[in-house]
């Protein structure tokens, strides 16, 4: 199996189908868990030196920090309604709580920061989702801390690829920090499956070839992307959802294209103008 992809695992004691560290991934800023609760369990956690995003991916949950509260939040019961999710933002030294109201899947996502931003809700009004791309290569994004909300150092998201296409391609990069040309972030696909026996492709890749991985990756993998390309493929019959969370030195998104298959962005500008 790929060192590049985490596949998911029975959940522990609290809950916990994924666990990636910046000392497990080999890297230095991103953290990713995914947590599975019953009605009524609860989460607690210190945020420690990290600013944490918790999404609330399906169901709905009490979120509390040491300052704030918020109740009933969460409305989605499948990743593919494209409907807009809440999430909650916590800065470092702070510590949170989340109890499942209901059946929960929770993400937790984590960079090292030094708490410039308070804790706060971020409701559907926050966010939306955008439709890019045509044809084969169309998906469905939703920026739910990108650059509609401030942060020190995360970026998340979330992309819906219908079946049969194509998502982060054409096949880019972040991996040099040389903005504006480029930025280097690390960065986690964690992939959900609809309907949930079915699987996607992805193929993370360097120009030197230093890695070049090509993953089946089936519902509730993750996999990490250090550096290099890394282009996502939908089968027929499969949609695909994953939740993207980004980090690096610098909280800006400038990504560099494959030269090899950019002519690709010049065709579907010519195909959308007809």
């Amino acid at each position: 199996m790929s060192r590049l992809l985490s596949p998911v695992s029975e959940p522990d004691q609290n809950g916990r189908i994924q666990h990636i560290t910046p000392e497990s991934a080999g890297w230095e800023y991103v953290g990713f868990e995914v947590y599975k609760l019953k009605a009524g369990r609860s989460l607690k956690a210190d945020s420690l030196n990290n600013e944490v995003c918790l999404v609330i991916l399906t169901g709905k949950a009490s979120v509390k920090t040491l300052k704030e509260s918020w109740s009933h939040i969460g409305e989605r019961t499948s990743l593919f309604e494209q409907k807009a999710p809440y999430a909650v933002y916590v800065p470092p030294s702070d510590a949170y709580e989340v109890t499942a109201e209901t059946d929960l899947e929770l993400a937790v996502c984590s960079a090292p920061a030094m708490g410039q931003y308070p804790a706060r809700l971020i409701t559907p009004a926050h966010t939306r989702f955008e439709t890019r791309g045509i044809g084969t290569n169309q998906r469905h994004v939703c920026n739910i801390l990108f650059g509609n909300m401030a942060a020190e150092k995360l970026l998340v998201c979330e992309v819906i690829t219908p079946d049969g296409n194509w998502s982060s391609y054409p096949p880019h990069k972040h991996d040099r920090d040389l903005a504006p040309t480029e930025t280097k972030l690390e960065e986690t696909y964690y992939h959900r499956i609809d309907p949930d026996q079915g699987f996607v492709f992805q193929r993370v890749y360097t120009d030197n070839r230093s890695i070049d991985e090509t993953m089946a990756i089936e519902n509730h993998g993750v996999v990490m992307v250090p550096e290099g390309y890394h282009p996502v493929g939908a089968p027929h019959g499969y949609t695909s959802y994953y939740l993207n969370v980004m980090a690096g030195p610098a909280r800006e998104w400038i990504f560099h294209n494959d030269p090899d298959h950019a002519w690709i962005i010049e065709a579907d500008k010519l195909k959308a103008s007809r």
